[in-house]
């Protein structure tokens, strides 16, 4: 089987087609590329061919390249990654010049690349080669180079190209936010050349090439005088925007992201060079952070276990459980939003509350967000109604008649959901499965109020509902694999990304949170500076600083947590220092954002202005802090080793969950690629001393859990052990 054909029609144009087998979109292989390398010799070699198309034989034109490839690349070494991405190189420079002479620039065959929707990474590199970029205008396609949101950059010409076509500062938000762009958009920005309607796309395509002239051939870096857009960096102008990119990376990356610093180094210094010599200097970078095993983590936790996840790689073998008819119980901000995103998925939801006031304003939020959709030119009018439509605001349990998933969203309290439990089991068949919407419930205890408990399961939407990618599904001591199924694929259908967990206090995601903001609140009791605690935070790569976190769930949700959990764990709860912290927060009023008062101050909007003074007269900060490292070592070694004893306890059975669960549930540190990422990057070895260093001086919430000292033992990682579920 071949991924590139190539068909010449009486007029002398050439229609190179991508087609991959088996795929439902253009992935590119290092085989994919010697194939189309041996067509467009054979093209520019052949009298008959007057110019080529190149174009996909899906709806779409490339998701972009294999990253297995890439991932695979790396055991080859840096000699091996370098040559390999210099071949690439090579194919897509022929396609550039084309057959043109280089000392008279002319000779040249026209390429052109007919995009029929979706372009992304070396799926608009090869475009950018080509001499002109001609795409459908298809309103769901976009066009971009994702490839820093994995960890890498562009690094098969894309970035190269692009600062020459646009200029540093234009090109920014391509390459370094990885901006994806409808069609029309696309054009508007520079990125591609023509936007014309689907049904026209070969042939005005055919028609550019039997027109194109030889001065349309010439790229402007080939051409004499070529000067960048911008300016160079030994510029004035261009000075100022690579001073000012070289800030901003910083601030977004805080130093910790490798892709970025590479990509703005590669960008800087193949500026300052001739065409072909930036394009070796922007594969040595490349080569530089694929060796890196900040990236490799990346690329591993944000595309290849979070693809086979989203895929079903843990899902129990049985028929197809696909959602028709959703219920959701409790009208909140919480159920509203999973009725939003359920309704916009395409199936039917009916949303129930105790009021029916209660139930339209929660079919409300959907209309808001939506009329936002609309503003931004993302949703349609028709698209807008059709969603609507879908949703049933009501208060009559009868209205569940014929629902096959009931997703309850009532408030945290075991005798409430009880109640919803019984109301609901009355009111729907017996094949409906019930999931509770809980962030820290445990599960079984919550199944004894069903008459079904196998049919009962949890399910942990993050807030907000419809911008959090990771749902955690929690599977009782009763719950059976048609229920996990069923969340499963309930999942999948409205595009988020699931783990399976099993059932505990706090589950997955919220037995690692936890542990993070108590260590932040309990060195603010010690008399760590508090801006210390919330940047050492940001500087090793998370969101939010544990003090900013609490503000934002509020504290008086710790207050009932701590509450909740000391009555559930009796004698066995641990009496510190955080408790009395956060009471005290509460029994001031400052109970977070909401309150606009908290660990922070607030203005009458709710907008943060800073650290509250009171503070330091609550918590007077001690004459000697510790270092920067020392307070990230604390923060971080929070979290992962409660993953770690996650893993030993078996509420999580698969390190993949773990890391992808880490990084989209609570935004822990992307680029380390998770949890367990992390610790094979630190060595099992070097944790376990750490960690031991941490025990003896701030307690043993810090001892090294007996897996990883088992790892330490052997010298192995949690990726090559046998522990691991990916292994």
């Amino acid at each position: 089987m071949t991924d590139f054909t190539s068909a010449l029609d009486a007029d002398g144009v050439a229609t190179i087609t991508w087609d991959v087998a088996g795929k439902s979109m253009n992935v590119m292989s290092l085989e994919g590329f010697a194939q189309l390398n041996t067509l467009i010799d054979a093209a520019l070699a052949d009298p008959a061919v007057k110019g080529v198309i190149l174009t996909s034989g899906k709806k779409d034109f490339a998701g972009g390249m294999d990253l297995n490839v890439i991932a695979r690349m790396r055991e080859g070494g840096a000699q091996a990654i370098f040559d390999g991405v210099m071949q690439m190189h090579g194919v897509l420079r022929k396609i550039e010049r084309a057959g043109m002479d280089p000392k008279t620039l002319k000779g040249a065959k026209p390429i052109v690349a007919a995009l029929p929707g979706t372009a992304l990474g070396i799926g608009l590199e090869l475009p950018l080669a080509c001499h002109r970029i001609i795409a459908a205008d298809n309103p769901k396609a976009k066009i971009g180079l994702p490839e820093i949101m994995v960890g890498i950059f562009p690094g098969a010409g894309g970035t190269t190209r692009l600062v020459r076509k646009m200029g540093a500062m234009m090109a920014a938000p391509f390459l370094l936010e990885g901006k994806l762009s409808a069609p029309a958009a696309a054009k508007a920005a520079g990125l591609i050349d023509e936007v014309v309607a689907p049904e026209a796309l070969l042939a005005r395509a055919k028609e550019w090439v039997l027109s194109a002239k030889e001065t349309d051939l010439v790229k402007p870096w080939d051409a004499k005088g070529y000067k960048m857009p911008g300016g160079a960096p030994y510029q004035p102008a261009g000075f100022m925007t690579f001073v000012g990119a070289g800030a901003m990376v910083h601030g977004k990356t805080q130093g910790v992201y490798p892709a970025a610093k590479a990509l703005l180094a590669a960008v800087y210094e193949g500026a300052l060079v001739p065409f072909d010599t930036a394009l070796r200097i922007e594969a040595r970078h490349f080569t530089s952070v694929l060796m890196n095993p900040s990236s490799s983590a990346m690329i591993r936790s944000l595309f290849i276990n979070k693809e086979a996840l989203e895929k079903g790689a843990n899902r129990p073998k049985v028929e197809d459980q696909s959602v028709r008819k959703l219920g959701v119980i409790g009208a909140g901000m919480m159920g509203a939003g999973i009725a939003y995103v359920s309704a916009n998925a395409g199936i039917e939801v009916v949303l129930i509350d105790a009021t029916q006031d209660a139930a339209d304003r929660g079919r409300a939020h959907s209309e808001a967000l939506l009329d936002k959709g609309i503003q931004r030119r993302k949703v349609t009018a028709e698209k807008k109604a059709e969603v609507l439509a879908r949703i049933t605001a009501t208060t009559d349990y009868a209205a569940l008649a014929g629902c096959d998933l009931i997703v309850e969203a009532v408030f945290e309290d075991p005798k409430v959901k009880a109640e919803v439990t019984a109301k609901v089991e009355a009111a729907t068949g017996p094949d409906c499965i019930f999931a509770t919407n809980t962030s820290t419930l445990p599960i079984s205890g919550l199944a004894k109020a069903s008459q079904r408990p196998d049919q009962f399961i949890g399910i942990h939407f993050f807030s907000p509902v419809d911008k959090m990618m990771l749902v955690e599904i929690i599977r009782g001591a009763q719950t059976g694999d048609r229920a996990v199924a069923k969340a499963l694929d309930f999942v999948r259908q409205i595009r988020k990304t699931p783990i399976v967990v099993n059932d505990a206090r706090f589950f997955y995601a919220n037995r690692c949170i936890i542990p993070y903001i108590n260590e932040g609140i309990r060195m603010l009791a010690e008399g760590v500076e508090p801006a210390l605690i919330e940047n050492a935070a940001r500087l090793v790569g998370l969101p939010l600083g544990p003090l900013q976190l609490v503000d934002e769930t509020s504290i008086d949700l710790g207050v009932k947590i701590a509450k909740a959990t000391r009555a559930a764990m009796g004698d066995a709860y641990p009496d510190d220092a955080v408790d009395a912290v956060i009471f005290r927060m509460a029994d001031l009023g400052r109970l977070g954002r909401k309150a606009q008062a908290g660990f922070y101050s607030y203005d009458d909007k709710g907008n943060r202005l800073g650290l509250w003074d009171g503070l330091a007269d609550l918590y007077p900060t001690a004459d000697a802090q510790p270092d920067l490292t020392e307070v990230q070592h604390r923060l971080l070694f929070a979290q992962v080793l409660e993953a770690v004893r996650a893993l030993e306890d078996g509420v999580l059975t698969d390190i993949r969950e773990g890391d992808v669960g880490a990084i989209l549930g609570w935004g822990f540190a992307p680029w380390s690629g998770g949890p367990f990422g992390w610790l094979d990057i630190l060595g099992a070895a070097r944790a376990v001393d750490l960690c031991t260093n941490l025990a003896t001086r701030f307690g043993p919430r810090f001892t090294p859990p007996k897996l990883l000292q088992d790892l330490a033992h052997s010298g192995r990682g949690f990726y090559t052990a046998p522990t691991a579920a990916a292994a």
